[in-house]
């Protein structure tokens, strides 16, 4: 049984562990487990960042760290959050116990409910980690949830993942669907990691060289904020979607290729012509490598399809 001030540590959380293997997804955020510990990493992140949010990050994104009133000193309350939300766009954090297969991760952004880590990074590993956390979700994702037509575009993607649910559920020979399945989400994912996760965006109202970011990977992310409009060793180019689907990449270092869109207008009209893309098959036979496709992902858009056959 969890005690209060056990920590809620990622990697390292009983309370996480117990809700996995009780087969819950979806769950509360037991606040009173943060340690002091995880307080103070909290505190060191956020106190890090201010300064490179106000350089570097979309006018929107500042925009919603005020309209949440993002606390500095502590880890937020979810349903505090929330209040301050949900008015603005519909949309609301809504804990998990880990890992949400892609349909489903999707699925919740159609319904505007953001699946959000409730574990923090350890405090020895400020910049960086593989993993997810409630540092990266909430201050990295959910200020730009604040911004409705930015809510608009994550809806519109969770619609495209229910598109090709469909689209696969139409193919009768299996080998032939699993094949096309796995390519599509395969895409969905790439386009996700480089725009909603790792996107750059032309500053409103700047000139063309002038760039900002509102991509969450970035923005949680003290080191690789800066790193990824200074550093000479950072590809920067215009979205194009051929090359974006067909472009693999990895999560255990900084971003070398990045990919700018002009507005949130711009971004949603890619979607538009994403979700086009499928059924012609230019999303069928995308090129191999990251990310890989798990078992897992590829059920999750299975099951979304056997709903759709039975007029779910």
């Amino acid at each position: 049984m969890s005690q209060p001030g056990e920590g809620l540590t990622t990697t390292q959380a009983p309370f996480i562990e117990e809700a996995r293997s009780a087969g819950k997804k979806f769950i509360d955020q037991p606040y009173d487990l943060y340690s002091e510990a995880n307080q103070e990493t909290w505190r060191k992140l956020y106190k890090q960042i201010r300064p490179t949010w106000d350089k570097y990050s979309h006018p929107k994104f500042l925009e919603g760290v005020q309209k949440l009133a993002l606390p500095p000193d502590h880890i937020p309350h979810l349903d505090e959050i929330n209040r301050f939300l949900e008015p603005l766009s519909g949309f609301s954090a809504r804990a998990v116990s880990g890992y949400i297969p892609a349909y489903y991760f999707f699925d919740s952004l159609r319904m505007r409910a953001f699946p959000t880590t409730i574990t923090i990074r350890d405090g020895s590993k400020l910049d960086y980690l593989p993993e997810p956390d409630i540092f990266h979700d909430v201050a990295g994702h959910v200020p730009m949830h604040t911004d409705k037509q930015f809510a608009d575009v994550l809806v519109r993607f969770g619609e495209v993942a229910r598109s090709a649910a469909g689209f696969a559920a139409e193919i009768k020979d299996h080998d032939v669907r699993i094949q096309k399945l796995e390519s599509v989400i395969k895409a969905m994912a790439r386009f996700f990691w480089f725009t909603v996760e790792f996107g750059l965006m032309r500053r409103p109202g700047g000139g063309k060289n002038d760039l900002c970011v509102y991509g969450s990977g970035l923005l949680s992310s003290h080191g690789e904020l800066e790193y990824c409009l200074e550093s000479p060793r950072v590809q920067r180019f215009p979205f194009q979607l051929e090359w974006v689907v067909n472009q693999y990449f990895e999560i255990d270092h900084y971003q070398p290729l990045l990919f700018i869109v002009d507005s949130f207008d711009h971004l949603f009209e890619l979607i538009d012509e994403l979700e086009r893309w499928m059924p012609i098959g230019k999303l069928g036979n995308v090129s191999p490598g990251e990310p890989a496709v798990n078992e897992e992902d590829l059920e999750s858009f299975m099951n979304a399809q056997v709903g759709m056959t039975a007029g779910a």
